[in-house]
């Protein structure tokens, strides 16, 4: 599992032949790989201002990491049954069938292309510098993601509810007419001719449990003077039971449904022109759905990528917030992003906090490890750092520790 480790140490002497002893013992050691993270020069504000930033960028963090997360599961929901697809999926510029012909293939035999594209991104990080002006107050840079991600996370919750709405009411549907035999749909087996209805005679239609058969043909004729001896016929069969015709005349319809309710025998409700409606409903619901389905997943294919995006601009933002707030003015730090890989973790962690233990004699370390998944601040260091996890890209459930 690879893990982005963004830290900032600032540029005094000390520091700086620390970050070279870094890069040199990283290069040795293969404990990550390192490279400059690229932040611009932004407005500082007052301290006051910058406390306030930090504060809510901190909120905002968390917010566009459940935001990104809650996508991604989506995306995971929609795209059953295959797991596969999700990441597919997730590329913004994606082809559909590309991503069937992904589908087919073991997780494990390809890379994923949105795995892919994001890590990429992190590692060729540039501000956008359109999206997001430098010339804004930290704060207005805040409030500007702030909207972009709320917005996503609204519009999310409603074409989420939208398309399972549809994916309800034809599921629905289906169950009525591919369900028991009590309400799917006949008109695949049945022919107009199996049916009479005239003047004074009509046909109705029994649902019989498989061991009842015997009984319902010794029985059926006396549940009324009016049944037409010898009419019964099996229509259609599963593995529940039958489905029996039998003719009588109409005024008999009700002493015939109650003789055989009380034979535990079900007379069915059934007509040509409300099961065509039925079908045609049904063709209907499966188009709209198809249709939704594209729309659904084009729409989180690009919102996945772009509220990653907003991410990693809110990570360039605590990183130059925290740089000021605790290396001071002027400006004067540098970024690294190092990648590596969780085992290595631990050892990472101490080569770091050795390195840059002078920042703060004091400075507390933890574990690089966090159970909280994502982008997140870990406890206080001698060193500023923020650890992005690729776990949310994952398709697993459960996102690996």
């Amino acid at each position: 599992m690879t893990d982005f480790w963004l830290i900032s140490v600032p540029l005094d002497k000390t520091s700086s032949t620390s970050l070279d002893k870094l890069k040199r013992t990283i290069t040795k050691t293969k404990l990550a790989s390192c490279s400059r993270f690229s932040i611009p020069d932004l407005k500082v504000g007052i301290l006051d201002s910058l406390l306030r930033v930090a504060d809510d960028l901190s909120k905002l963090d968390t917010l566009t990491e459940s935001v990104i997360k809650t996508t991604c599961q989506c995306m995971k929901e929609v795209m059953e049954p295959s797991s596969d697809k999700v990441l597919d999926n997730g590329l913004a510029n994606g082809e559909h069938s590309t991503n069937q012909r992904a589908a087919l293939l073991p997780q494990k035999a390809h890379l994923t292309p949105l795995r892919v594209d994001l890590i990429s991104y992190v590692t060729k990080f540039q501000w956008d510098k359109a999206k997001y002006p430098t010339a804004l107050p930290l704060s207005s840079l805040a409030e500007l993601i702030n909207k972009e991600v709320s917005q996503v996370e609204t519009e999310l919750k409603s074409r989420t509810s939208a398309f399972n709405s549809v994916k309800a009411n034809l599921q629905s549907l289906e169950h009525k007419l591919e369900g028991s035999l009590q309400t799917r749909g006949l008109n695949g087996f049945l022919r107009k001719e199996d049916l009479v209805v005239s003047e004074y005679l009509t046909t109705l239609l029994v649902v019989v449990s498989r061991g009842s058969y015997l009984k319902w043909e010794k029985s059926y004729e006396s549940f009324s003077e009016f049944v037409v001896p010898r009419s019964s016929r099996k229509l259609f069969e599963d593995l529940e039971g039958g489905v029996f015709s039998v003719t009588l005349f109409k005024r008999a319809v009700c002493e015939f449904r109650a003789k055989a309710q009380e034979s535990k025998f079900i007379v069915r409700e059934y007509s040509f022109d409300l099961e065509e409606k039925k079908q045609q409903d049904l063709t209907q619901l499966s188009a709209h759905k198809k249709e939704q389905y594209g729309i659904f997943v084009r729409w989180l294919r690009v919102n996945i990528s772009q509220m990653f995006i907003a991410w990693i601009h809110v990570k360039a933002l605590r990183v130059f917030v925290e740089s000021v707030l605790r290396y001071g003015l002027p400006v004067n730090y540098q970024a690294l992003l190092l990648q590596t890989d969780r085992k290595r973790s631990k050892k990472l962690k101490e080569e770091l906090s050795l390195l840059f233990e002078h920042l703060d004699p004091k400075g507390i370390t933890t574990d690089a490890s966090s159970d909280i998944p994502g982008l997140c601040q870990q406890e206080y260091s001698s060193y500023i750092c923020f650890h992005i996890s690729t776990s949310l890209l994952e398709t697993s459930e459960k996102s690996g520790t």
